[in-house]
């Protein structure tokens, strides 16, 4: 019987940013924090990456402590080591150089046994077009309701 792993989302990313590109990065981990990302208790709401001397950093990230864990367990809110290739590391400070954009974390998930990163480059949206987003949405409810026959609307 196969368990499966969770997946913990950043849901207000992309109402408030245009995501421009993603990137898929490891993280450097300790065992607790491991432990505790497989049960689903954590947090990137809050979180953003930056990058300094080369490497590339996760700040905020909460990762709630292990409660089988001891004396090991780890600092929920420590600064965590994103895991990339030098050429991504350097698309990423370019691209993050550039006036308004930066890098938001936008899922954590498990493949092949370890946990990964989506790293976004964004740029942040006025609120004009969160608005549009917000309107988009909800035309695409109502045809889909209007499709599916259980909702009758007069567009």
């Amino acid at each position: 019987m196969a368990t499966s792993t969770p997946t913990i989302k950043n849901r207000k990313a992309r109402h408030e940013y245009h995501i421009e590109d993603t990137f898929e990065a490891g993280m450097v981990l300790k065992g607790t924090e491991v432990k505790s990302l497989r049960n689903g208790n954590a947090s990137i709401a809050e979180s953003f990456a930056y990058i300094q001397d080369g490497e590339v950093w996760l700040q905020n990230m909460y990762i709630k402590p292990y409660k089988m864990g001891s004396y090991a367990n780890h600092d929920e809110r420590r600064q965590r080591k994103l895991l990339l290739k030098k050429r991504e590391i350097a698309e990423l400070d370019k691209a993050v150089s550039r006036k308004g954009y930066t890098l938001v974390p936008l899922k954590i998930y498990f493949k092949k046994g370890y946990a990964k990163l989506l790293l976004g480059i964004a740029e942040g949206k006025q609120k004009h077009d969160k608005r549009e987003d917000i309107k988009e949405k909800d035309i695409k409810r109502e045809l889909n309701r209007k499709v599916k026959g259980s909702y009758k609307v007069n567009l």
